[in-house]
This record gives C-alpha cells, structure tokens and sequence, in this order.
C-alpha cells in the first residue's frame, strides 16, 4: 500500500535527518498519575517537555515517539458497538504513548528484568505482539519505525544462550513474533535466521517421543510465549515440523494444567498441592494464566492451518474456556486476579481483563463464538478498559509481573496490559466488518517505498563532518553498493520460502522420471504417492561413497513436485510438500541389491546409462545399466534393470537381469537401509512366506517416520540375513534371467498411512505380478 504523499515528505525529511537504531537511550521518563476514571485530557506535561527537548535528542531516538496522539474521547459505554474510528483513535492513542514511554526510558544493559524499557524479553514483547498488528492496518509509519529499530537494536537475536533450560525457555521466543512479522513484510533472510536456529536446536525436544517428567512449557503463560512462534514459523516456511512439535508440547501442557471440571487452566502443578491454596483451601485460578492461555488459543489458531489433525482440540478448548469466561466477568465489565475468590482481591484488574476483550472478541470475529450471546461482554469489558487508561496514555489497574493473583493498584501499569489492549481494539474495530476467516494470511510483502519509510537509518559516523567529507562518504557507500556481492544476482530462491503450488494445469497427478544432469545426474521417479532417486556417474566422481542404494523421498503432495524442491539450495528442508531427509548412506537405501557372498554383500557404484520410456502419464518407467563389479575374487556381475511406477502406486516394480561370467546360480540380497537413532532401531518384520521384509523406522523428531517394503518372489527366496548397514532378503537368481521384485515407500505424515499398522496392513493386502514382461 503506497503512502500518501503528506506522509512520504514526512519521512523523507526524516530519513535525510539520519536517525540510527543504536538506540543507546537516555532520558527522563514518562511521569503517571493514577485515576480510575481520568478526564479526557492531553497528555502530561512530562512528554511534552519530552518532545520539546528534542533538538538533544541522543542517537536512536526519534522526536515522533516521544509525542503521543492527542487523547481522544475514549469510549466507556456499553450499551452499543463503538465505531471502528473511534475504536482505532484509542488503540492508536494508548500504542503511542506505550511507545513515548519506552522511547523515554534507558536501556538496561541486561534486558531480563526490565518492566518499562525497550527490551527482548517478554514483558516487552507482548507489547510488540499487538504493536505490530496496528502496524498493518495504520498508515502511519511511527509504529512500524519503532518496531524496526528495536528489533535491529538486539540484532534479531533472543535471550537464554547459556543453558540448554533457557534455550527451551518459552518467555525468551516471545520476541520471535515481531522478527516473523519483520520477515513476512520485507522478505530479508537474515531478519528470521537467529529465531530460525533456535527453533530448530528446540524441535526435537518438544517433539519428543518419550514422556519427561518435567514440561518444556511448564506454565500456562508459556501457551502465549512460544507455540504461536512455532505455528507462524510453518506458515512461514512451510515445514511444518515447528507446527507439529508445538502440537505435542501444546497438548501436553494441556494434560497437566486443564481442570476440565473447572474450565481453567491452574498456572503451574504447584497449584495442585497443598500450599497453594486460597483463604479456604481451594485452588487457585489466576485470571492472567488463563488469559495467557486464551490469547495464545487466538494467536496460535491464526497460523494453524484447517487439515491440522488436532485442531478440533484447540477450538474446544477455546470455546469451553469462552464459556466459563462469560460466567466470571464481575458487574464492573472486569474479571478479578483471583477468578474462582474474586473477594480475595476485589479490585479492579485489567492485565487478566484485557485478554478476555481481546479473546472473545477474535472468537465473535473468527465465527468461533456465537456474536449475540459474547458480544454483551466484549462491550461491557471494552468500555471499563478504558475507564482504566490513565493520564499518560497507559492502561492501568494491570497486575505486576508475577505467577498468582497480588493486589493491584489504579496506577499500577504492564506492556503487556497495553499490548493486549492493541489486539483487543483491534479486534473490536473489525467487530464492525464481516467475519473473518482462519487461518489467517501472513500479512502481504511491503513495496519497497514502505520498506525505505519504515526503516530506520543510521548516521553516519560522527567524524562526517562538513560538505566534502559529506561527499566522500556518499561516494564511499556508493562504492560499497557497487562492489559488494550480492546473492540474488544468482536469482536462487529464499532459503525460507515455503515451496509455491505450481499452476492448478500442473496439478494434475501424474508419474514421471527425469535424468537431472543439474543434480550431478540423479535420475528421478515420483508418481501421486511415493517420490525415489538413483544417483548417476557424475555424483559417483563426485562423492566416491554414493552407490546404487535407492533414495526415498518424503512426499505429501499428490502432484510432482521433486523438481521443484530441487531448486532450493538446501532441498533436505521440509518446505509444505515434502523433502528428502533419508540417508542412503553406504546401504541399499529402499531395495537396492547386491550379491551375497561369503557372509559379504558385493554391491555395484552408480548407474552407469539410462533411458526413459515413460513419463509424464499414468505411468513412469525407465531403464538403467550398471557397470560390472566384483564379487571377492571369484567372479563379476553386472546389471540391466527396469523401473516401473504406475500411476495409484506405492511400489515400483522393477527387473533386473544379472549378468556373469560364471553360470552359477548368484544369491542376491535385496536390502533396506538400517536406522538407528534416539527413539531406537524401529521395527524389522520377515516374512519368507509371502516374499516380504519391511521396516517402519525409528521416529525422526523434525519428520516422522518411513515405511520401506521389499516384496519379492516366495519360491525364490532363500532367507535373511543382515550386515552392517542393511537388512537383506536373499533370493536365488540364475545369471541371464530376469526376475522382479517390487519396492514400496510410505511416510507417517504423508496423505496415506499415519502408523506401521496401517502402512504393514496395505502392504499385506496388495497382489503382486512376479512374471517377467514378455
């Protein structure tokens, strides 16, 4: 959306100013007063002596934060919906002058406990969480200024590096919404790759198989912190490991902290002992917790998308807990700290309160929850919120960081409280349009215009002084402009670009094979349901271990897509479509052969030529030679062989015909590839009657599991035996006739077969042609 004209001038100025985001801030800050109904009045004198200092300001501060917005008539009845221009001039208000206040404040050299400053902790990244939604909808590029400068200030890093518990800890990704919100708008790599590795080092844990006793997220507030990250991360990128592993620890947090019998969420397990009980021994529903719990539900539902397996949970979830919600709200509009002994601390309460507005009015605006029947409380919530934003802009009567109900004072304040009063108005001023749909899309690439105007820009150095040095340095940046390499000249695609649908006359299912001289001469084969490859001579000169083992790709796509993958950089990344995360290694991969001799499987390198017969159709096929190898010092073999892949397909048939210079009969292990990781050594299961070996792997954290099968002959095979690297069938095989076997794949977060029963039990039941074409 270009910006009006008024505002480019604005920050044009602005930008030849040369303000920086160094953003080592001094100053005196924001004074507040305490009200509980405080007139709609200017700002304090305090920011505006803040603003006329501005001639001083020191570097990263820019005069436009420190001016809040006129204070305008905020409205405080319930009686009706207030309108959206009304509802957006007290967000804008309430934003701005969170914004003066932080502006105002020093920046603490350690950031975990600040409360009032610019930070990257969560205390000021929920602020940004809701800052940075109105940065979408405002042409008024403060907000977005702002956001960016901090952000480039903690150089897109997070907190928690010196332990493996603070590296899982969920306060410390909070912050890792505004760097996804910075990505989705600007497309630079750089801003998301930090976040990127620490979600990466945590998957596995969250994904884990084995049940710990303690919980990564241990606490309710956590549910707010992290998963929504996590989720926005898949939708991103399109991998959806982050998504699932968030899915895992999600709901196991929900196992320990859900009192369905309440419709709450307990803080943490010790609110289930003894010791923490109210006056009358009863436990203890923090109202904050729980509207962590349900804001986080709201945000975590935004990215998830609708074919999430567990997504009923969650919508469940949500509306049991907007139920009992409803039924706690207090006369005033307000929900007490104490939700179940709102006597405990009867005075007002606004970080707990905010959550519910902003909640259940995202239920009403997302169809989630009935509009006649919520809307009454949204109102009501809405109009004493702000009867609670004080003199200087900020919501008061918030709660002070903490982990149960205290009491709260009117002036007492919280970047979270006015965080959330942002996504609150917000949602209220879209109570105005029609419902919206979920998920919701990331917001749309910035033009570059936007991207210039909302960014700011460093000074130069302070030893710039007087037009020629002026001179010189533009031309030096000129220079470094002109002389520095650049990646996109190369025209590769994103490394965190999820994979793009091809066009709808593309996804017509089809099987096709491609020799792909540009991938060191792989030869590809994919059809609706299984995705393989081979690798050819030039990958053998290149990499000597490659060999004839057979690759299996990860596919839950029904159209072709392995070309496509192909052009990333780093194809072994789960893009929305699949990947190839299986390691051929040394072994046979998914049913490739050898010789068995002498307690010793005598395997060929890589293909040697190829044709392609068929492709493109309802089925692909192709042939393929190997060049003779050894076998000890007895003999030589060498290969033809034929693959065929219809169309509907797990398996690939394939014949091979083995030839020798010796006529004896040769005793061919067909083999799968051994795994082995932290979840153990998954599952081998023989089966000389029917001609069958099949292996369902160990649980890949990031990726699941594959099922490989190899189904052979039964009159032809000998036994079993395994080496090393492999799992063999033996068969029998006369040198010069040609004999099939089938190989199958199946991926547990595929389209078809979720679990080994299911993947073992298609494979039982399928009817296989052994007879060679004539």
């Amino acid at each position: 959306m270009p910006l009006p004209s008024r505002t480019r001038l604005a920050l044009t100025t602005a930008l030849t100013a040369g303000l920086t985001t160094a953003l080592v801030l001094t100053g005196p800050a924001l004074a507040q007063t305490a009200s509980q109904t405080p007139p709609p009045a200017p700002a304090p004198a305090a920011s505006e002596a803040i603003a006329s200092s501005a001639a001083a300001l020191p570097p990263g501060v820019e005069a436009d934060w420190l001016s809040p917005r006129p204070r305008p008539t905020l409205y405080t009845e319930a009686a009706g919906l207030p309108s959206r221009r009304d509802t957006m001039a007290a967000v804008d208000y309430v934003a701005s002058s969170q914004i003066a206040a932080m502006a105002a404040e020093p920046i603490a050299l350690s950031t975990g406990s600040n409360l009032t400053q610019m930070s990257s902790n969560w205390v000021a990244a929920t602020f940004y969480v809701g800052a940075a939604r109105l940065a979408r909808v405002t042409e008024d590029p403060k907000t977005l200024r702002f956001l960016s400068a901090v952000a480039d200030h903690y150089n897109y890093s997070l907190r928690g590096a010196r332990s493996g518990k603070t590296l899982l800890n969920a306060d410390d990704i909070a912050i890792g919404d505004l760097y996804e919100e910075l990505y989705a708008r600007r497309g630079q790599e750089g801003v998301l790759m930090p976040l990127r590795q620490r979600l990466d080092w945590q998957v596995p844990h969250l994904a884990r198989t084995e049940e710990t006793p303690a919980l990564v997220w241990w606490w309710a507030d956590a549910l707010y912190m992290a998963p929504p990250v996590l989720a926005r991360m898949s939708a991103i990128t399109g991998d959806p490991k982050y998504l699932n592993a968030a899915d895992k620890e999600w709901r196991r947090t929900a196992d320990r902290l859900w009192v369905p019998e309440e419709r709450l969420f307990l803080r943490d397990e010790r609110f289930k002992d003894q010791d923490h009980r109210d006056a009358d021994g009863d436990r203890i529903y923090w109202s904050r917790a729980n509207g962590w719990v349900m804001g986080g539900l709201a945000r975590w539902l935004e990215s998830v998308p609708a074919d999430l397996p567990s997504r009923p949970f969650y919508v469940d979830l949500f509306q049991a807990m907007a139920g009992r919600i409803a039924e706690l709200q207090q006369d005033d509009g307000l929900w007490r700290a104490s939700l179940l002994d709102p006597a405990a601390y009867p005075e007002a309460e606004t970080s707990g309160s905010v959550f519910y507005v902003y909640a259940l009015a995202w239920g009403v605006n997302h169809g989630l929850l009935d509009r006649e029947a919520y809307l009454p409380h949204v109102l009501k919530g809405w109009a004493t919120l702000n009867r609670h934003v004080l003199p200087s802009g900020l919501l008061g009567a918030a709660q002070k960081t903490g982990d149960q109900p205290v009491s709260t004072a009117a002036d007492d304040t919280g970047l979270y409280a006015t965080g959330t009063y942002i996504l609150a108005g917000l949602e209220i001023a879209d109570l105005n349009g029609p419902a919206q749909s979920l998920p919701e899309p990331e917001p749309a690439r910035d033009t570059a215009e936007v991207i210039a105007a909302t960014t700011p820009t460093p000074p130069a150095p302070v030893t710039v002084r007087g037009p020629e040095e002026t001179r010189r340095r533009e031309a030096e940046m000129r220079a470094t402009a002109a002389l520095s390499y650049d990646p996109a000249v190369l025209g590769r695609p994103s490394t965190i670009a999820p994979l793009a649908p091809p066009p709808a006359d593309l996804q017509t299912p089809r099987a096709v094979a491609r020799f792909a001289p540009d991938r060191l001469d792989d030869l590809l084969w994919e059809n609706d349901r299984v995705a393989h490859r081979i690798y050819g001579p030039a990958l053998e000169g290149r990499e000597p271990p490659s060999g004839s083992g057979i690759d299996v790709w990860a596919k839950r796509v029904r159209y072709p897509f392995m070309d496509r993958q192909l052009k990333f950089p780093n194809y072994h990344v789960d893009r929305g479509e699949g990947l190839d995360y299986y390691d051929v290694g040394r072994g046979r991969g998914a049913g490739g052969l050898g010789v068995w001799y002498d307690n010793k499987l005598w395997t060929s390198r890589n293909f040697s030529t190829h044709a392609i017969t068929r492709t493109g159709g309802d089925e692909a096929r192709f042939n393929v030679t190997y060049r003779p190898w050894p076998v000890d010092v007895v003999r030589n073999v060498w290969e033809t062989r034929e693959f065929s892949l219809p169309l509907g397909s797990n398996f690939t048939r394939m014949t091979s015909t083995l030839n020798s210079n010796s006529d004896a009969p040769l005793i061919v292990g067909i083999g799968i590839s051994k795994r082995r990781n932290a979840n153990g050594a998954g599952f081998v299961t023989r089966d000389a009657a029917n001609g069958r070996i099949m292996f369902w792997e160990p649980e890949d954290p990031e990726h699941g599991s594959l099922g490989i099968a190899v189904v052979a002959d039964p009159s032809m095979v000998e036994g079993f035996a395994e080496d090393a690297d492999n799992y063999l069938m033996l068969v029998r095989v006369t040198p010069g006739r040609p004999f099939v076997y089938y190989m199958g794949s199946a991926w547990s977060r595929g389209l078809d077969f979720p679990d080994r029963r299911s993947w073992e039990a298609f494979v039982a039941d399928q009817a296989f042609d052994f007879r060679p074409a004539p």
